[in-house]
C-alpha cells in the first residue's frame, strides 16, 4: 500500500509542479511521477538538514511541490532537447 501511496502522491505533485512551470516536458506520466516522487523525497531531505521536519517525518505537500519544481527545472536543463 505504501509503494501505491508514493505513487499517486508522486503524479499528484509532479503535475501541479508541471502545472505551476508551463512548458514542454520531456517525458510522460511515469516521468511525472518520478519527478514528484524525487521531489517529495528532496524536500523531506533538505527540511530535516534545516531543522523543518524531525526525522522520521516526510514533507508536506506544499514543500514537496517547490522540490519538484526545482527539480523539474534541472531536468528540463539537462535533459530537454535543445532546438
Amino acid at each position: 500500500m505504501s509503494i501505491l501511496y508514493w505513487a499517486v502522491f508522486g503524479l499528484i505533485v509532479g503535475a501541479i509542479a508541471k502545472f505551476v512551470m508551463p512548458g514542454k516536458d520531456p517525458g510522460g506520466i511515469i516521468v511525472t511521477m518520478a519527478i514528484g516522487v524525487a521531489g517529495a523525497l528532496i524536500a523531506g531531505f533538505v527540511g530535516q538538514a534545516i531543522g523543518w521536519y524531525g526525522p522520521g517525518q516526510s514533507a508536506g505537500y506544499i514543500t514537496s511541490i517547490l522540490g519538484a519544481v526545482v527539480l523539474l527545472f534541472l531536468y528540463r536543463q539537462f535533459f530537454a532537447k535543445k532546438a
